[in-house]
């Protein structure tokens, strides 16, 4: 993890690596208990005498929906009473909602469990307590450590769920969600003290609907939905075209994460160093690439793995990147509510792709790959008619 000589962590100062490090540990305990719900959730869902196909679809996307529609308004409070008071709510409310849904006899009662999960939603407030935590020269590689824990998270998480559930049952899985949590919940009170922009005496929502930063809520709409309709696919491709067990496709991801990370690293580096906008057009030109080689040279186990390396390498760093950018060109006062917006057009994102990568399943994986390929074009194309982002030395100091 090194450029020129200079370590990744170059720059930064103590009291930033340790609220990264937190708020990267945070962010992975919250996400496991989710992320190993997905290999068993459905097969759970329909086990319940009451379960139909659109209530057990209901049971898995609910999460979601209320992930969607809380970012903003808890985006908003932590602007008003803090992000610590913010974050250790949601994480609560998720605790508290996996237990209802471990606890219930009834598909009902696990959609219910399901949507308090999704309420719980601490993105906007723990990236925005990052950002004023750290200074705009390592914004970015802060970032990819968070973003980083949510790729580490998501591994940890489908290897061992399906293992807890073989032990526990499924409800022991929501347990371990609820105690994951907890565990988060503790780990606040261990985060050094931040200030924190003071907010307006008059609040409004208009700042943080300008232009430029709209145009990166754009972005990460199309990100997670390429992300979501590719990952509906994929394991049709590794399972019916190579003839891969599904309980080896977990080797297959690992193996092309960690092959992802040099890309990632060094464009992340250059990045933070010259702030160019073309880092994010090459970013989107990989996953061009990547998705156009899944549905046209997706014939081996090892080309899929190069695909996948190119994919996760560009994902990753726009996974960093775009909030970096928008938490710098945010106003203070509003930095909470600006990536509330943010975090929403991310999980309407998710629900995009899902519901598209569904639609042209049934014309094959390869149809998904093209459409995926497609958005990501006109995207690249978009990405060319943005501003440039201005290198560090031009920017005025935090």
């Amino acid at each position: 993890m090194s450029e020129g000589g200079k370590g990744f962590f170059a720059g930064f100062l103590p009291v930033e690596k340790r609220v990264v490090f937190l708020a990267a540990l945070i962010a992975m305990l919250r996400m496991f208990g989710v992320f190993a719900l997905l290999p068993v959730l459905s097969v759970y869902a329909a086990r319940f005498d009451d379960a139909t196909p659109l209530l057990i679809g209901l049971a898995v996307g609910a999460y979601g929906l209320t992930q969607a529609g809380m970012q903003i308004p808890l985006g908003i409070l932590s602007d008003r009473i803090g992000r610590v008071p913010v974050i250790a709510a949601a994480l609560l409310l998720l605790a508290a909602g996996s237990i209802v849904a471990a606890t219930s006899d009834s598909i009902y009662g696990v959609i219910a469990g399901r949507l308090m999960q999704g309420a719980g939603a601490i993105s906007a407030a723990l990236v925005a307590f990052i950002a004023d935590a750290t200074r705009d020269s390592v914004r970015t590689r802060s970032l990819a450590v968070y973003g980083i824990g949510f790729g580490v998270a998501f591994m940890i998480a489908v290897i061992t769920g399906p293992v807890i559930a073989a032990s526990a049952g499924v409800q022991g899985v929501f347990f371990a969600a609820a105690v994951a949590a907890l565990l988060a919940v503790l780990l606040l009170f261990a985060l050094p003290r931040v200030e924190q922009p003071v907010p307006r005496a008059t609040y409004s929502l208009k700042p943080a609907l300008k232009p430029d930063l709209l145009r990166l809520d754009l972005y990460v709409f199309l990100l997670h939905a390429i992300l979501t309709a590719s990952f509906v696919a994929l394991p049709f491709l590794l399972s019916q075209q190579l003839d891969l067990p599904l309980t080896k496709h977990w080797m297959v991801y690992l193996t092309a994460l960690a092959v992802s990370l040099a890309i990632t690293v060094r464009l992340i580096v250059r990045d933070d160093r010259q702030g160019r906008s073309v880092h994010l057009k090459f970013a989107i030109a990989l996953i061009v690439v990547a998705e156009l080689m899944f549905a046209f040279g997706g014939s081996s186990v090892a080309a899929v793995i190069i695909a996948l390396a190119l994919f996760f390498g560009g994902f990753n760093f726009l996974e960093a990147g775009l909030p970096a950018r928008l938490s710098t060109e945010a106003n203070e006062a509003v930095r909470g509510a600006s990536l509330g917006v943010f975090s929403t057009a991310q999980f309407l994102g998710i629900f995009a792709g899902g519901l598209l990568g569904g639609r042209f399943l049934a014309a094959g994986p390869d149809a998904v790959f093209l459409l995926c390929a497609a958005l990501a074009v006109g995207w690249l194309l978009l990405a060319g008619f943005g501003p440039e982002r201005k290198p560090l030395a031009d920017r005025d100091p935090l």
